[in-house]
């Protein structure tokens, strides 16, 4: 008869996670790995744990009460937790349950030392390690003392990190239980971690092992500095040997102690690079067995290396799927989206189905694969060409990959495909082209809604699917293409040879205030105009301030002045509603779903600026634009060849104010697609949950468009699979996906390798001139956002849809962006000194803090 409360290390595998905890389980599947060494021992069941849990008084009450607490509430979690622990350690153990346990103990001997370690069910997972968060003990000798570590094992579930840690990431305490694992004490000469992959770069074929003296403890604790040996190719190609002065050893009768190393030893090194490689090709040997990079704990005795412990890393960026085993360099699609967040699979399938260029997914994040274009000279010389003058880091980093022959140079004929950057032949300077192509998009937009309205079913995928092809036509038109390009080369043109000839930086900045036809700072100042209607109606104003529900338009019709103030917004919606944060991933809701999240932006403009205000915005625009090219004129007729040089920038101011505008109109074209087909397939899950066959409507976001459309053929569902999907979401976003990937697994971010920067500047990409002094405040979410005029924005990205908080700030940092990205554009539009791709902005720049944003120059100043 098998018993509930014990398992033997032999009898466990890493299927049994919910049975002996992630920790239990990884134990057990080491076992099975030929020729890794694992010390013997038992695991001590979550059925355990969950019998001893029920006899802890008020434990249900107290659990609901902490689900209630804010993860930054550390007072009330410290109180909350404690309570708890204290609530599990006083618990009196069940005769029968002790009994197992002591005889499990036995079987190793009666006064065995070993290590009692805790093993939650949500430990050492793929996505989530839980490392450090629950309690291990070591040298525990006797059985009544194993059982009083077992239950402090158990406690400390619920320490205030662990707790801290699930209320971030929305783990249920509940859902989570708590095995503990009892092995036989290594006494080692040495002990120490081996990471399989580089930690830090990312990189999978570069391991790192750090070793000490004695037990690891003295490493974890950081009682001491550990020697780091870096294996490459089975050889040793850095090492890094520490003054070991301190060492923790095992005491006989139980419990550690420090002791001193001998100075002649202090600083030999804890290994020779004979044992390093053994150790790493150990290493290799357990990763290839779990299918991932793996944090490994080890001890060295005197017969050879035991293994104690090995979890995945968590924070390494995911490799996308290829079926090859070449090099690629693969570029984010998210820092040239201005959306950097993860996505949802049904979004990531939809955006690949309806992009230009072929993408791979990992990490949540789309990225395109350049080796091809990289291995050409000539595609590689237009690619960063193109990307420098966008974004200077992502250029960095592909040179620094370029710098190390990673990529194969093809000759010019092979698969380099046309240089980057689109249309070869140039337009002429007519407003008439905006038009048409603004014309053909709004035609093709107005029959994708006619048409859909009768689709349902299997029908819908397939019309959907043809949708999807009109979609890739209308943005890649030549001519839109044409257009596109006209506005960026004369901003390039224009900021190029004026700096050449009149020593001016981002002339073009100004020369483009208040161009006509961009469709995203005519949103911004919109909503200025939504604050008219709203501004003279008291009782509008204070029921917009207690606003929650998205229903709120009805009832604001009831108030004095509330239709005024409903149509405003109505019509608000009518043109701009398909707009939204991370408005790329169809999953995201749209401010025609949720227009609450538009409330904060107009209370700030209502309170911010008075009647009139967009209109007195563009006219004032329109005034500096107008000045700043007559200044620029009058300047270049005075210098030498000056009738040539004026004729030629006026024929390129001229083009940059036709076409500088509809870089953003092919994006509101996307979105507007995406709603159309966000409701489609939301009416589509409706449909599914009224059958029975979903649980709820947003688990298709966890399904990709195929996998959406078998649903909706076959009637099932693998609630399994969305449930996993869901979990390795919310993972996804502790990963920070770098500019730059290789398949090797390195993250390049690039630098700006400046020296024109004042010590202690923030340094970054100058995208919009001019230098402004004001209140720094970081903000992570539109909705949060509350601003007064003259403050300066910093977050980690904007996306068309912060526009509208455009209008009442004085300058922008952002952690992401590029010359030609949404937020530039708008900056520039708006005349706000910005400075982007600045690096951990957010976590640099404290709210509240005076700073000073040299727009021109690309850094950041701080003020106090």
């Amino acid at each position: 008869m098998s018993e509930p409360y014990v398992r033997d290390l032999r009898a466990v595998d890493e299927t049994q996670v919910a049975v002996v905890g992630g920790k239990g389980a990884h134990l057990g599947g080491l076992r099975r790995i030929d020729g890794i060494r694992v010390p013997d021992g038992f695991c001590v069941t979550t059925e355990a744990f969950r019998r001893v849990m029920a006899d802890v008084p008020s434990i249900e009450d107290r659990l609901d009460e902490l689900s209630r607490v804010s993860p930054d509430d550390r007072d009330a979690i410290r109180t909350l937790s404690a309570r708890i622990r204290r609530g599990i350690e006083e618990a009196a153990l069940p005769e029968d349950l002790a009994a197992a346990i002591t005889r499990a103990y036995a079987r190793l001997g009666e006064r065995t030392a070993c290590a009692v370690r805790s093993s939650a069910t949500a430990e050492d997972l793929p996505t989530a390690s839980f490392a450090g968060q629950q309690d291990t003990y070591l040298n525990v000798v006797g059985p009544s003392a194993v059982l009083r570590h077992v239950s402090r094992c158990w406690a400390s579930l619920f320490s205030e990190r662990a707790v801290t840690y699930r209320r971030r990431n929305g783990i249920d305490h509940r859902t989570v239980h708590m095995a503990v694992v009892v092995q036989e004490m290594v006494l080692p000469d040495a002990a120490g971690v081996l990471f399989t992959a580089d930690p830090v770069s990312g990189h999978r074929k570069v391991a790192t092992v750090e070793a000490g003296f004695g037990l690891g403890e003295a490493l974890v604790s950081g009682l001491v500095n550990p020697d780091v040996f870096t294996v490459r190719q089975d050889g040793v190609v850095t090492r890094t040997i520490a003054a070991k002065q301190r060492a923790v050893h095992a005491l006989p009768g139980g419990g550690t102690r420090e002791v001193a190393v001998d100075a002649p030893r202090q600083e030999q090194p804890a290994l020779t690079d004979a044992q390093v490689r053994e150790l790493v090709r150990l290493g290799r040997r357990i990763e290839a067995h779990f299918g991932c990079p793996q944090d490994i704990e080890w001890c060295l005795a005197d017969d050879g290396f035991q293994i104690v412990q090995s979890r995945p890393i968590t924070t390494l960026f995911p490799l996308p799927e290829v079926d090859d085993q070449e090099n690629h360099v693969y570029l984010s699609v998210g820092h040239q989206q201005m959306m950097t967040d993860p996505m949802r699979p049904l979004g990531l399938s939809v955006w690949r189905l309806t992009a230009m260029a072929p993408m791979l997914e990992a990490g949540g994040r789309l990225f395109v694969d350049a080796t091809p274009r990289l291995a050409s000279p000539a595609g590689r010389a237009a690619l960063l060409d193109v990307v420098g003058r966008s974004d200077p880091l992502t250029r960095d980093a592909l040179e620094t990959v370029l710098g190390r022959d990673f990529v194969p140079s093809l000759p010019d004929a092979g698969p380099g495909g046309p240089p980057a950057g689109g249309a070869a032949d140039p337009v002429e300077t007519d407003p008439d082209i905006v038009e048409e192509l603004v014309r053909r998009s709004q035609a093709s937009i107005g029959a994708l809604r006619r048409d859909i309205r009768t689709r349902t079913g299997p029908a819908l995928f397939d019309f959907l699917l043809e949708a999807f092809a009109e979609h890739k036509r209308v943005l890649g038109d030549r001519l839109s293409m044409q257009a596109i390009m006209a506005g960026m080369e004369a901003t390039w043109w224009l900021n190029d040879n004026l700096q050449e000839w009149l020593g001016e930086k981002n002339a073009a900045d100004t020369l483009t205030l208040s161009a006509p036809g961009n469709i995203t700072s005519e949103m911004g100042l919109a909503l200025l105009d939504v604050a008219d209607a709203v501004r003279p109606h008291p009782e509008v104003v204070a029921f917009l301030r207690g606003v929650e529900d998205d229903g709120f338009l009805d009832d604001l019709a009831k108030l004095p002045g509330g239709t005024e103030a409903r149509d405003a917004v109505e019509a608000y919606l009518d043109r701009y509603g398909m707009r939204c944060v991370g408005e790329i991933d169809i999953t995201r809701p749209r401010w025609r779903e949720r227009p609450t999240a538009l409330v904060p932006a107009i209370l700030d403009n209502v309170r911010n600026f008075g009647p009139g205000a967009a209109r007195r915005r563009f006219e004032q625009g329109l005034r500096e634009a107008r000045q700043k090219e007559q200044d620029v004129l009058a300047r270049l007729r005075a210098l030498p060849d000056g009738a040539r040089k004026a004729d030629r920038t006026k024929e390129m101011i001229d083009r940059v104010r036709t076409f500088i505008g509809y870089r953003e109109y092919p994006k509101y074209d996307v979105v507007s697609r995406y709603f159309v087909y966000r409701q489609a397939l939301l009416e589509e899950a409706d449909r599914l949950v009224r059958a029975g066959v979903l649980a709820r409507r947003e688990d298709i976001y966890y399904l990709t468009f195929q996998e959406l459309h078998d649903v909706v053929r076959s009637r099932q569902v693998d609630h399994g699979l969305v449930r996993r999907r869901e979990e390795a979401f919310r993972a996804y976003h502790a990963l920070t996906p770098p500019r730059v990937l290789t398949s090797d697994g390195e993250a390049v971010d690039g630098a700006y390798r400046r020296d024109d920067v004042p010590a202690g500047a923030l340094v970054g990409l100058p995208v919009s001139a001019g230098t402004v002094e004001g209140r720094a405040r970081v903000v992570h979410d539109v909705a949060d956002a509350f601003l007064d005029a003259g403050d300066i924005l910093v977050t980690t990205f904007t996306d068309p849809s912060w526009s509208p908080l455009f209008v009442g700030i004085a300058g922008l940092v952002t952690e992401v962006g590029g010359l030609m990205t949404h937020g530039a554009v708008i900056a520039r539009e708006y005349g706000l000194p910005a400075v982007v791709g600045v690096d951990r902005a957010t976590r640099l720049i404290r709210d509240g803090q005076r700073i000073r944003v040299h727009g021109t120059d690309g850094y950041v100043e701080f003020l106090s």
